[in-house]
């Protein structure tokens, strides 16, 4: 009976552990939930911001309308995204562009000094600040959550639950690269 006492105790260790273990994938999983909310939420904002900002600069900026309507479809895309990759995807060439029309504002002196368009360039300025704060917060998560899948041993939880990996936010390399004005101008 005493061995059977002893396999009881560790039987009912085991299983606290594994509770514990599964409790705290979910708090990581809900972690990374929230942040990802948190990140549509600046997306949204960004999304709401663009046709006015497009549609201020569209007065004066005739040649680079195929910037603008390139930036107006991905905007689009983004809202309508099916899956989480496929929307950090979008708004990764969302962000490639946006450069481009900061470089393009900055070509027309009566527009930079259009009081809306000042508002709009701050406004979307902060958002893009405000995304890639909260993109850094989310793939900080998701390594913690990653993690605790792939480690032992609450990747013994994980794989028997079947929590799966989740995908970084990654920063799109031409984010980091520095943008030719010259190009910008070379369309006819």
């Amino acid at each position: 009976m005493g061995n059977f006492m002893w396999l009881l105790i560790f039987v009912a260790i085991l299983a606290v552990y594994a509770i514990i273990i599964y409790n705290s994938l979910i708090s990581k999983k809900n972690q990374v939930a929230n942040i990802e909310a948190g990140i549509d939420v600046q997306l949204k904002r960004r999304y709401d911001l663009l046709p006015n900002l497009v549609a201020t600069a569209n007065q004066y900026l005739i040649h680079e309308r195929e910037l603008l309507e390139k930036i107006t479809e991905l905007r689009s895309k983004a809202k309508n995204a099916k899956t989480q990759q496929e929307k950090f995807d979008l708004n990764a060439k969302i962000s490639n562009l946006l450069p481009n029309i900061q470089l393009m504002l900055e070509a027309y002196p009566e527009l930079k000094a259009n009081e809306n368009l000042l508002y709009l360039q701050e406004s979307l300025n902060e958002v893009e600040e405000q995304i890639s704060a909260a993109r850094r917060a989310y793939n900080s998560a998701v390594e913690i959550y990653n993690n605790a899948v792939e480690m032992f041993p609450s990747n013994l939880v994980a794989s028997l639950i079947g929590f799966q990996k989740v995908k970084f936010f990654d920063i799109p390399w031409t984010e980091s690269k520095n943008h030719d004005v010259g190009e910008l101008f070379k369309r006819s």
